[in-house]
């Protein structure tokens, strides 16, 4: 039996990818059903490679994540597109670089003055707006991820001006229009300080200048061309400040002096103490008071002659409860100067400050205060007036006191009141002894109801009984007791 040729293909294990060409020919034993002629031999077709896998997936994700997360982030940090503040576009900006166009914009616009006159930068003028406060707000209410806040109104912005830096460009640039105010000065009158007023000068109204240049900063405008209109220039020392001055150093006039206590011991007059002062005024208009301690050193020298002294003792009068009615001799206390060596420049320094009133070291000896009790004493039985202080007789004389019909009321009383002079009357129409008028009775002092001690020119029978009840006397005795008594003195009546 003819027998037929198998072939097989043997691959290596993990050889996919390089199949082998080689044969091999097994022999097998012949079959009944194989064809008798010899089948051609089989071949391997060669493999493709196999394909690589690509993930473009991963390439083309990464950078759009990234470009979203960086919009992301961004809109985080700047403000909205859109904005303007002040009439700077600050969209797409963090507040920090919104600030710096707020500001660079505003330094270089510009002002002219007139057609073709000067150019002044806002730089120039001091001119200032809160931009990073501006910037701060509209980053706070239109941050770039809201998206409803994009191309919102404006912020407007004031714009100030600083007025001393304006003056000064301006009077730079156009020195004709300035005329410099003279301000008000203060000098002793030789009574007092007086004021002569200030004058004004004229230059550029600032106000004007800083409207036109906000309003070209808000339009976005880079320059503006702008009338200068003049205006009144105050000057830095005022009528007013002069005159506040002027009346509190004349207040300080009324009372300087050197004190002991609350006593006013050795006064300054007005012009030694206007000679110790310099009255100017600074560069803000306020005036500085300076004073000389040497000058003052001078008047201090004088002071020992006229602080110390020795001690006066007074004397008051006083009634039997202890109440002072008088005063007869005045009392002072001795007092010694200390040392004055640092007066004259604390005082310079007080004086600067607007006091005048100098307490003055000094050692008080007290003084000592003697009491006389006074006493009207009348003794009828004797008709005669006793003087006596402290229980002492220092005078007495005869009376008239009433008859036994009006007699004089016994008793202790104390006189009322003083009339220097008076008409006396009485009216009974059915007791002619009560009808009477005696006019010009002098030196009257009442101690009992209408009893009283008074001077009697109509009779010189002193020393008996002749009055309606009151004690009388000599005109001239009368006016002694007048004036010795006060009201308040003790009266004594006795029989």
């Amino acid at each position: 039996m003819t027998g037929c040729h198998v072939t097989d293909v043997a691959t290596k294990n993990g050889a996919e990818d390089s199949p082998s060409t080689a044969e091999t020919t097994t022999v097998l034993p012949a079959a009944d059903w194989a064809p008798t002629e010899t089948a051609p031999a089989a071949q391997w077709a060669t493999p493709e490679p196999a394909r690589r896998k690509r993930h473009l997936g991963l390439w083309i994700g990464i950078p759009a994540g990234l470009v979203v997360a960086g919009a992301v982030a961004a809109s985080l940090v700047l403000i909205a597109p859109g904005t303007a503040v002040a009439g700077v576009p600050v969209g797409f900006l963090t507040p920090g670089a919104a600030t710096d166009a707020i500001q660079s914009r505003l330094a270089e616009t510009t002002v002219t003055l007139g057609d073709g006159g000067p150019t002044l930068s806002g730089a120039d003028l001091g001119a200032a707006i809160d931009a990073e406060a501006a910037a701060s707000t509209a980053f706070g209410e239109r941050p770039m991820w809201n998206v409803t806040q994009w191309f919102g109104d404006g912020y407007e912005v004031p714009l100030t001006i600083d007025t001393d830096t304006a003056i000064a460009a301006l009077r730079d640039a156009a020195p004709t229009m300035f005329t410099d105010p003279v301000g008000a000065t203060i000098a002793f009158d030789g009574t007092a300080y007086a004021v002569t007023p200030a004058i004004p000068g004229e230059g550029i109204d600032v106000e004007s200048i800083r409207g036109a240049l906000e309003d070209a900063f808000a339009s976005g405008e880079s320059t503006v061309t702008v009338a200068a209109e003049p205006a009144l220039i105050e000057a830095a020392t005022t009528t007013e400040i002069a005159q506040g001055t002027a009346a509190s150093l004349n207040a300080m006039l009324e009372k300087i002096g050197f004190y002991v206590g609350e006593e006013r011991t050795v006064p300054v007059p007005a012009a030694t103490a206007a000679d110790w002062l310099t009255v100017e005024a600074d560069e803000t208009g306020a005036f500085s008071i300076t004073a000389d301690p040497a000058k003052i050193q001078t008047f201090v020298d004088t002071l020992k002659s006229q602080v110390d002294q020795a001690p006066a003792n007074a004397t008051v009068l006083v009634n039997s409860a202890g109440t002072v009615l008088r005063t007869a001799v005045e009392g002072q206390d001795g007092r010694t100067l200390g040392d004055t060596s640092g007066v004259a420049k604390d005082f310079a320094d007080q004086l600067a400050g607007g006091d005048g009133v100098y307490a003055l070291p000094v050692e008080v000896a007290p003084h000592t205060t003697t009491e006389i009790v006074r006493l009207l004493e009348v003794d009828l039985s004797q008709q005669r007036l006793y003087l006596k202080e402290n229980d002492a007789v220092v005078e007495s004389w005869p009376i008239s006191s009433g008859l036994d019909v009006s007699p004089t009321y016994q008793g202790r009383y104390m006189v009322n009141w003083h009339v220097r002079s008076q008409t006396m009357t009485a009216s009974n129409p059915d007791n002619p002894y009560w009808n009477y008028e005696v006019e010009n009775v002098e030196w009257v002092m009442y101690f009992n109801g209408d009893q009283a001690f008074h001077g009697v020119y109509w009779h010189n029978n002193f020393g008996n009984k002749m009055s309606h009840g009151c004690v009388g006397m000599p005109n001239w005795r009368a006016q002694q007791i007048y004036n010795w008594a006060p009201n308040g003195v003790d009266v004594w009546i006795h029989a």
